[in-house]
């Protein structure tokens, strides 16, 4: 069927196409079904989703989204060949896996490669989420949906490095944004002894946080580059704190990522293949994981984070990466802040070694740099400890910092102006004397996202108070932020109904 184009401004992530009852009914398409759209006598065509509307669009007409424009490089009025598309064989390969069976490579990369060129819908993208969440999947699955995810997005290569490094924590800590401190000191490290070595840091966003990395950094400095970009700042700072999303390492990961944010879900393999294939996307040959546990992580015991260690160490194996696995306590956030601009100036108050500079922040940094430039440098654990602390308290590790986001684009006189706090703040106090024994990280992080985080970059909470400290009655305990007077009242009666912060109450 020949159907002219329209558009309204649609960007939807994938490619969408509207079409109108009729043109629905003679194509034999129903919503979420598939078309193939591509224009006169030219052989390329994308798959689209169908969605139908009855007063949107004539017979004859098709809506497209803004996706399908730029992908075919048509124009509104322009002619184009529709015609039903068949379902993807990579469902039957999603049922397969809610039917608890093993999928083998083939049938892995399929699925990965139909997410990469939008074969499949959001739905079916969270059927297979809930598939490897429910039904989970082997070592030697994991491995394939590593290699797969790896096999359809790009690979960066830095073929006069010998050392790349990398760091990434497994995430669900809130607060806990020590990668910026750590990539810092490493920069400012491989600037210090010469050597022959690189930090592209790429980051992701949110999932079901407050912040991610990316959504942190973005708050001062550009995280959007092309591969080239990437490497001209390498090349001025010897690191980057970037966005990953952006240049297509591992674009079904991000794909994942997405619909995960939306069910609230990271099921194990998923969380190993996409950190593994974004490193190996990368080019990292020394890579840190940072798995936190305890009450207040995703890993709630010791034995499962050993566990969950392991399966990263079999998995790096399989690929031949140097690589080393830590683990955090993570009984509370980590820092006080928890949202975009509240972790950044906390970061910053780290580097320019400000009093007020959260100190759990800053062992919990110097820690893992310690353990990644012993990695890297092949220097004994102790002497790398001295060399971590000279750069951080020299401010050579502030000076490093200053320079990856200069090299990012960022004009440092305009920094202050960045860190101003949200323009609505509420404090929510203690109701009574007593000892704090729990701060729920999960919590916080739902009260970050009601007051607009990470969306709205200002918006989230600031921690007064930490686990074992001793509030009196009217003790401030944290504070609220949001640019929205009516997201910050009602984020703030549900910090009061959920109570985030429990207090041991005296006993007289």
């Amino acid at each position: 069927m020949f159907l002219k184009v329209h558009e309204l401004n649609l960007t939807t992530g994938r490619p969408v196409a509207i079409l109108n009852e009729q043109s629905a009914k003679e194509l034999n398409v129903h919503v979420n079904e598939r078309v193939s759209i591509k224009k006169v006598n030219f052989k390329k065509s994308v798959v689209a989703i169908v969605d139908i509307s009855t007063n949107l669009t004539d017979h004859g007409v098709v809506i497209a989204s803004k996706e399908i424009l730029e992908i075919l490089k048509v124009k509104k009025g322009e002619i184009v060949e529709v015609s039903a598309a068949q379902k993807p064989l990579s469902v039957n390969y999603i049922i397969k896996k809610l039917n608890g069976k093993e999928l083998n490579y083939t049938e892995i990369f399929a699925i990965i490669s139909d997410i990469v060129e939008n074969k499949l819908s959001e739905a079916e993208i969270a059927y297979f989420v809930s598939a490897v969440y429910l039904r989970k999947m082997s070592i030697n699955e994991t491995i394939d949906l590593t290699r797969a995810i790896i096999q359809a997005g790009k690979i960066l290569n830095f073929d006069h490095k010998k050392i790349i490094a990398d760091k990434h924590c497994i995430g669900g800590l809130a607060g806990n944004r020590t990668t910026p401190i750590v990539t810092s000191i490493i920069a400012a490290a491989i600037e210090k002894y010469k050597l022959k070595a690189v930090m592209p840091k790429t980051s992701s966003r949110a999932i079901s946080s407050a912040a991610g990395t990316a959504d942190v950094m973005e708050t001062i400095t550009n995280v959007e580059f092309s591969t080239g970009q990437i490497k001209e700042i390498l090349e001025r700072a010897n690191a980057c704190l970037v966005w990953g999303g952006a240049i297509g390492l591992a674009p079904a990961d991000d794909k994942i990522i997405q619909v995960e944010r939306l069910l609230s879900l990271d099921p194990e393999s998923q969380l190993i293949a996409s950190i593994l294939a974004k490193k190996i996307s990368v080019g990292s040959t020394h890579i840190l994981i940072d798995i936190p546990f305890g009450a207040s992580s995703k890993i709630i015991n010791e034995i499962d984070a050993k566990k969950l260690r392991e399966k990263f160490e079999h998995v790096a194996k399989a690929f031949k990466l140097n690589l080393k696995v830590v683990l955090t306590k993570g009984d509370e956030p980590i820092g006080n802040g928890i949202g975009p601009l509240l972790e950044l100036r906390d970061v910053m108050a780290v580097l320019n070694r400000e009093k007020n500079a959260p100190l759990d922040l800053e062992n919990k940094s110097l820690f893992l740099a310690t353990e990644l430039f012993s990695l890297i440098s092949n220097i004994s654990k102790e002497k790398s400890r001295q060399v971590c602390v000279s750069l951080l308290e020299s401010k050579a590790a502030y000076r490093a910092f200053q320079k990856i986001i200069e090299a990012q684009g960022t004009n440092l006189k305009t920094i202050d102006k960045k860190l101003e706090l949200a323009k609505f703040k509420t404090t929510i106090v203690s109701t009574h004397n007593g000892k704090i024994e729990e701060i729920s990280s999960k919590k916080f992080s739902s009260l970050g996202r009601m007051a607009g985080a990470p969306e709205s970059k200002k918006a989230g909470i600031y921690l007064h108070r930490h686990l074992k400290d001793y509030v009196r009655k009217n003790d401030p305990l944290f504070d609220i932020y949001s640019e929205n007077k009516e997201k910050l009242n009602y984020t703030a009666e549900i910090a009061k109904r959920i109570n985030p912060i429990k207090i041991k109450p005296d006993k007289n």
